[in-house]
């Protein structure tokens, strides 16, 4: 059920990120390209960021630990790019998908991603059974 959720909350994210044109990133839908296959390529590019920021996020961030401390953490927000990169790469060799404009604008995207996550984890939280009972 969590991996629904995060799904569901970055094919969101993704769509808020396609709103903004400064930030060079959309989204092809499937053929023909109307709303109901707009929202489900929001949706399988956000299964794949998912799964790709489970995956591969993971060993890149173990690997690259050392930058972490040495940045004070700044590297994520480029692991973070990479990894929205990434995406737009395997979904692009389908056809359809995410496209990212340039790196940099993949790094700006990805944290804006990252803060819609932050604010939508935080609300969708699931509470604690102490606080249930208040």
């Amino acid at each position: 059920m969590r991996f629904v959720i995060r799904v569901v909350v970055n094919a969101f994210a993704l769509w808020v990120v396609r709103l903004i044109p400064a930030l060079q990133v959309s989204v092809t839908p499937f053929a023909p390209g109307e709303t109901l296959q707009l929202v489900l390529t929001l949706l399988a590019v956000a299964a794949i960021f998912a799964l790709v920021n489970t995956i591969i996020g993971t060993v890149v961030k173990i690997i690259a630990f050392p930058l972490y401390i040495l940045t004070f953490g700044l590297i994520g927000f480029v692991i973070n790019g990479f990894l929205l990169w990434l995406t737009a790469w395997i979904t692009q060799s389908f056809g359809w998908g995410l496209t990212v404009g340039h790196f940099w604008w993949g790094v700006l995207a990805a944290l804006l991603i990252s803060i819609i996550n932050g604010v939508f984890g935080f609300i969708l939280r699931p509470q604690s059974k102490r606080a249930r009972r208040d």
